[in-house]
């Protein structure tokens, strides 16, 4: 899993790349517990290049959806592959999160 960072004043992308597993869970965890995540309006998450999505992948969103919400940041995936976007829609995520088709409608949220 490769995990890489863009970011304007208000708003900071995050680019997901491989497989999110418990193992590469860790360094997403990582990446939204620092404290500058919170400055953001808007936190994307860009699932173009995500093949792969485990409970323990999950877990890591579910349990930063509080923060967020709590700090006003809006949490947005987009670009998501069908098979991944299954696993939220089985699990009843997608009414929980914001998954929308591209990084035009994410941006305009």
């Amino acid at each position: 899993m490769k995990i890489t960072q863009q970011s304007t004043e208000n708003t900071l992308i995050l680019s997901l790349d491989g497989e999110l597993d418990a193992s590469s869970s860790v360094l997403l965890d990582t990446e939204l517990t620092q404290p500058d995540v919170l400055k953001y309006q808007k936190v994307l998450i860009d699932c173009q290049r995500l093949n792969y999505i485990s409970s323990a992948g999950l877990g890591v969103f579910i349990s930063h959806l509080q923060q967020f919400q709590d700090a006003n940041v809006k949490l947005v995936f987009f670009n998501m592959q069908e098979k991944v976007h299954n696993v939220f829609e089985i699990l009843g995520l997608d009414a929980l999160m914001t998954i929308v088709p591209s990084e035009a409608e994410a941006t305009a949220i």
